[in-house]
């Protein structure tokens, strides 16, 4: 089963949006990917802000950093 995930990210970042498509495949294979916008909580913003996107897995906090292609996802997954 595939661990449940937030993506750390913003509206209007190009690199979200692209790490996105990344995780679109995944998605539609039963991976729950949470979108939370770091500018609507400070201390997000002040943690990721000038990192995203970063996903990170809910079940153990491992958080991939940007840039990232779907064989990492494969692996960050699998840990």
């Amino acid at each position: 089963m595939l661990p449940e995930c937030q993506l750390f990210g913003t509206l209007g970042c190009h690199l979200c949006e692209v790490a996105e498509a990344v995780l679109m495949p995944f998605v539609d294979h039963g991976l729950l990917v949470e979108l939370v916008d770091v500018a609507e909580s400070e201390p997000l913003f002040e943690c990721y802000g000038l990192i995203i996107p970063v996903l990170r897995r809910c079940d153990n906090g491992g958080e991939l950093h940007w840039p990232f292609d779907a064989e990492q996802v494969v692996a960050f997954l699998g840990q």
